[in-house]
C-alpha cells in the first residue's frame, strides 16, 4: 500500500480549549481594538507602543496556559502515522506554542508569540522572558532599540506558504481542527484538497464557511472531538493505535 499523506489545519478552537484568549470577538474586534490598530504594519507605525502592549499581554499569557488533549492527541497521532511509513504535516494559523509543548513539529503560518524579531536586520530570536508590556526589547545583533512581534499582521505574507502548498498538493488527507473558515489563504485550503481527492475531515465547535457535504465533519468542543476522530482516522489508514 502505497504511504499516505496527512495534513493537518489547526485554528483558534484547539487553543481556545486551553484558555488561550481568541484575540477577535464576535464584533471584529481584537480585545476590543480595532485589527487595524493592533494587527497591522501601519498599526505599528502609528503607535508601536499600543501594538507592542497588546502582544507582550498575549506573550505572558502563554504562562498561565497548557496543551489540551486534542494537542496531545495530534503529536500522538503524527508519531504512530510516521512509524507506519506514512507522513505528516502539522500547519497552524495559532501563534501560542501550545503544539510545540505537546511535542509537535508545526508549521506556524501566522508567526510565534515566543519569538521577535528585529526590524533592520531581520534577526529573529526567541524570548519568553521579556514581557513587560511598557519596554520594548532591543536588539543584540544590530542594537535598533526595538523588536517587533514574530507575527504575521494583515497585508503581510504567512510563513511557510511554499512548503504549504507542497504538502497540500500531496496530501491524500486533509484535516481542518478549529477553524473558522474565514481567514485566507487558509480557508481555501480545505476546498484545495478537496478538489485533489484528498479525504477531508473537519472538526469545529460552530460549522465552518468552508464546510461541504462531502467533509467529515465532528462538531464540538477541540479537546473532546479530536482525539476520537484521529482515532477514525487512523484506522481508515490502516495504523495501528498503540
Amino acid at each position: 500500500m502505497p504511504p499516505h499523506h496527512v495534513l493537518v489545519l489547526t485554528g483558534a478552537g484547539i487553543s481556545a480549549d486551553s484558555g488561550v484568549r481568541t484575540f477577535r470577538d464576535a464584533g471584529g474586534l481584537w480585545e476590543g481594538h480595532r485589527v487595524e490598530d493592533v494587527a497591522t504594519p501601519d498599526g505599528w507605525e502609528r503607535d508601536p507602543r499600543l501594538v507592542w502592549r497588546f502582544y507582550q499581554e498575549r506573550r505572558a499569557q502563554l504562562r498561565t496556559v497548557q496543551p489540551n488533549a486534542a494537542h496531545h492527541a495530534l503529536a500522538a497521532f503524527a508519531r504512530r502515522l510516521e512509524a507506519a511509513g506514512h507522513e505528516f504535516v502539522l500547519v497552524t494559523q495559532n501563534v501560542d506554542d501550545l503544539h510545540d509543548r505537546a511535542g509537535s513539529d508545526v508549521l506556524h503560518m501566522h508567526g510565534e508569540l515566543v519569538k521577535l524579531r528585529c526590524e533592520r536586520c531581520e534577526t529573529v530570536v526567541e524570548d519568553r522572558v521579556h514581557v513587560d508590556p511598557g519596554r520594548f526589547v532591543p536588539c543584540a545583533a544590530c542594537e535598533h532599540p526595538r523588536l517587533r512581534p514574530h507575527i504575521v499582521w494583515f497585508h503581510e505574507m504567512p510563513f511557510h506558504m511554499a512548503e504549504i502548498e507542497r504538502a497540500l498538493r500531496r496530501c491524500t488527507h486533509f484535516v481542518a481542527i478549529g477553524t473558522s473558515g474565514k481567514v485566507w489563504p487558509a480557508a481555501g485550503m480545505l476546498a484545495t484538497a478537496r478538489a485533489n481527492g484528498a479525504t477531508t475531515w473537519v472538526q469545529s465547535l460552530d460549522e465552518p464557511d468552508n464546510l461541504d457535504g462531502r467533509d467529515h465533519w465532528h462538531p464540538g468542543r477541540a479537546m473532546d472531538c479530536v482525539p476520537t476522530m484521529l482515532a477514525a482516522l487512523a484506522r481508515s489508514i490502516g495504523v495501528p493505535q498503540q
